[in-house]
């Protein structure tokens, strides 16, 4: 997979035949690959926006460690080596066209050895490579056939539940740095021509749906291992990971570490059910969208309005422009993070929000989008996610 420049777009793209050596590829930015925080991607916070949210931003840095190690081993059971996360890392970068992500990527990805140059070796990473940029760009479209299609091409579950907390974390990582950016007053360079994500098909949101569910099995439960047993019991009552926990069990510590985030990240604000309203009604979550429309306890009318789209919350918000600035924010952030700016956290700051609460409510609201990619990546066949 030999990364190459496209002239005249600022930005990295790579290719799904695998390559042996990559001695003679290097990266646009080299450099990027060296950073103290594999989060931020030593992206300098003033210490007062650091101290405000030091705990989240400390567990994301080390989910991003437990999930790109520089060194992994696989076997039978985890297939899923450094390269296919690194290179579904870059997939998941692309999509959001945050650049500091495809950067830092693109060179950790560069010096690794890709698999063999069989037909077998790069139809599994081609698959890899559709599947992530399908999750990401356009959840909706995810079905159990695409899960399916990453068996026959020879995932594990353990490398299913991977490929699918990469893409999910990624996009919250590219999110949060977009929030910081803006916050920072940095200018947004995002590439002309770069499409941005569309909603949901509204049929999905239409009449009430059964409780979440999956027909993914990770790990039998009576045959959880003691670990796995205590992170079951911490995190599987908790309203978020309800169900899914039970799916994403076989790698506990992934599991943890979002549970450490979804705790971090809950706070008694009125506004955070719109903020995770939004995200699951453009990305096709029907059940984060029914559990967040049940909490919602401001005005009346807000669930049917996003449900009905874009026109409906324009209308619904005239007369409420606090949860009209949230929404355009959480809009933006949701469908294209690489335009996210200043002038989307400018209306919140007049609207009364505090600048801790503003960066709590948007991180929030990107970590529901991963939540939501969980959920419709694993659900069942016989449901909308």
């Amino acid at each position: 997979m030999e990364p190459r420049r496209v002239y005249g777009k600022s930005h990295w793209y790579h290719e799904t035949q695998s390559r042996a050596q990559h001695s003679d590829v290097m990266p646009l930015v080299p450099e990027a690959a060296h950073v103290d925080d594999r989060f931020l991607l030593d992206l300098t916070l003033p210490d007062a926006l650091y101290s405000a949210n030091q705990r989240w931003l400390r567990l994301a840095r080390t989910f991003a460690q437990t999930l790109f190690p520089d060194a992994v081993t696989v076997s039978r059971l985890r297939t899923f080596s450094a390269y296919d996360r690194l290179s579904t890392a870059l997939t998941v970068a692309q999509v959001t066209g945050v650049q500091r992500l495809c950067n830092h990527y693109a060179a950790r990805l560069a010096p690794l050895p890709g698999p063999d140059s069989s037909r077998e070796s790069n139809h599994r990473l081609a698959q890899i490579t559709q599947y992530a940029r399908q999750l990401a760009s356009s959840p909706s479209v995810i079905t159990p056939r695409e899960r399916q299609q990453l068996d026959e091409v020879g995932l594990t579950a353990h490398d299913i539940i991977l490929i699918n907390q990469v893409v999910g974390f990624v996009g919250f990582q590219a999110r949060v740095i977009a929030i910081l950016q803006a916050q920072l007053g940095f200018p947004v360079r995002w590439i002309p021509g770069m499409p941005v994500q569309e909603d949901a098909d509204a049929d999905r949101f239409q009449s009430e749906s059964a409780p979440w569910h999956t027909d993914f099995v990770s790990t039998v439960p009576h045959q959880a291992n003691t670990t796995q047993g205590d992170v079951l019991a911490r995190w599987q009552h908790v309203p978020e990971l309800t169900s899914l926990a039970d799916a994403l069990i076989a790698e506990e510590t992934l599991l943890e570490g979002l549970g450490e985030l979804i705790d971090a990240l809950t706070f008694a604000h009125p506004l955070q059910p719109l903020a995770s309203l939004i995200p699951a009604r453009i990305n096709g979550s029907a059940s984060c969208f029914h559990y967040y429309s049940g909490q919602w306890q401001g005005a009346n009318g807000l669930p049917d309005a996003v449900r009905n789209g874009e026109h409906a919350i324009q209308a619904w918000s005239h007369h409420h422009p606090c949860e009209r600035a949230v929404a355009q924010a959480t809009q933006l952030l949701t469908r294209a993070p690489d335009r996210f700016s200043a002038a989307q956290l400018t209306p919140l700051a007049e609207q009364g929000l505090s600048v801790p609460d503003a960066i709590t409510l948007l991180a929030w609201s990107a970590l529901c989008g991963w939540l939501n990619r969980l959920r419709i990546a694993l659900s069942s066949a016989q449901q909308v996610a």
